[in-house]
């Protein structure tokens, strides 16, 4: 399925958001507005950029408290829509996002919100626009999926339909199978993340602590499942309001992101992933360190003894019992210096640089790990260092996958031929 992802989600600019999105391999995006309003591209520009990097705009938004209030105001916001509308098609995007009202001038009624949702579609069809229709977890009146569904059948409009958000149904409890009563052509548009399940005010939990797929406590997959029973075939686009997310590098963020994707539709046997391959035990862990003294007399305080020395790397095999330790003394390697944990190099301090994890097929998992866009790192390897794969966990550590019990291996009489400098 196409994958899209709001820039919402994302850090920096515009176009800074648009470039990650598109380098993690997203088809789409959603065009928040606050990052157009702070761009300094036109609407034509970014969407010339967008079309630059093979990415479509999926989504317009967000438009905020437009039904159920007086005419008067209801009058201001046609004025409103229409110049949203008109920015829209300098963008190329068709479909815009109606957030349920939260305004104290909304009023308790079905058949008023209906009626200006349908007046609301009229003027989007003139422009070729499509309003997708979200229950906001903490709408004044409309806070749940059911309700908005029944709103948007009440009007009857063929340019006004329902955007499901897996966090405004979960975060309330709702129960997601009757979504597979609405018609598939009437989900405008989906919207996944996870979060963690705190006890929290549900306005900060949706706008600080949400998540990718899988990284929280929600049945995301369940809900997607019911989804696609309805009929829905548009994207799988990402909403993550997370404050952590928004401070870190778009280019990782967005690679998390989408891996989260896949492995999403994995589980709905959506994907062609290779298969898991499950670890057996723990090979070894590497330090590097610039000063090897106060760690290898450390590890002797706590029982290790050195067995090994690499004949050409500054490297050292200390074990005890099952466990190994390699303490490295050279210089930081590629996938450290890029992106270690905690941000430094080996220069900042002694660091974990590296696990070996022996693997019943590590050929097998380092296919897997490429396609869970983890591309396995290049390594300097003398002729007499173990063949060994490596890829880069999140934070920078590599993690070696080694066969159990092979020449070479961390675990051979001659393992520290294996350890990476």
């Amino acid at each position: 399925m196409r994958t899209s992802i709001a820039t919402v989600s994302l850090s920096g600019s515009l176009t800074e958001k648009l470039t990650a999105a598109a380098r993690a391999g997203f088809d789409g995006v959603e065009i928040f507005e606050n990052d157009l309003l702070a761009s300094p591209l036109t609407p034509e520009e970014v969407r010339a950029r967008c079309s630059d990097l093979g990415l479509t705009i999926d989504l317009y938004q967000p438009m905020r408290d437009i039904e159920g209030v007086p005419a008067d105001e209801f009058a201001r916001n046609l004025r409103r829509a229409r110049a949203k509308f008109a920015v829209m098609n300098r963008l190329g995007a068709d479909t815009v996002l109606v957030c349920s009202s939260v305004s104290p001038l909304a009023a308790d009624d079905d058949a008023l919100a209906a009626e200006q949702l349908a007046r609301l579609a009229d003027l989007a069809q003139d422009f070729g626009v499509r309003v997708a229709y979200e229950a906001l977890a903490w709408g004044r009146h409309v806070s749940t999926y059911d309700h908005a569904w029944r709103i948007v059948e009440t009007a009857g409009h063929p340019a006004l339909g329902t955007c499901l958000d897996s966090f405004h149904i979960l975060s309330r409890g709702s129960d997601p199978k009757p979504i597979e009563d609405i018609p598939g052509e009437k989900i405008f548009f989906l919207q996944l993340a996870d979060a963690p399940l705190p006890a929290m005010d549900v306005l900060q939990w949706s706008r600080h602590h949400r998540r990718f797929p899988g990284q929280g406590g929600f049945d995301v997959a369940g809900l997607l499942r019911h989804v696609l029973r309805a009929g829905y075939d548009g994207p799988l686009s990402l909403e993550v309001f997370n404050d952590v997310f928004r401070q870190a590098e778009a280019g990782p963020t967005a690679v998390d992101a989408r891996r989260s994707l896949l492995v999403l539709q994995e589980e709905l046997g959506l994907g062609s992933l290779p298969p898991p391959v499950v670890p057996t035990e723990v090979a070894f862990a590497e330090l590097v360190t610039p000063d090897a003294e106060p760690v290898t007399s450390l590890l002797g305080a706590l029982g290790f003894a050195r067995t090994a020395r690499h004949r050409g790397k500054p490297v050292e095999l200390w074990e005890r019992g099952e466990a190994r330790v390699l303490v490295n003394t050279g210089p930081a390697t590629l996938a450290h210096t890029r992106r270690g944990s905690g941000g430094g190099t080996a220069a900042d301090g002694t660091r974990l640089a590296a696990v070996g994890l022996e693997s019943p097929d590590p050929a097998g998992a380092a296919r897997r790990a490429e396609a869970l866009l983890t591309p396995v790192l290049p390594r300097r390897r003398a002729p007499e260092d173990a063949p060994l794969d490596a890829v880069a966990a999140p934070d920078g550590t590599e993690l070696f996958l080694c066969a159990p019990n092979a020449p070479n291996a961390p675990n051979a009489p001659n393992a520290p031929n294996a350890p990476n400098a």
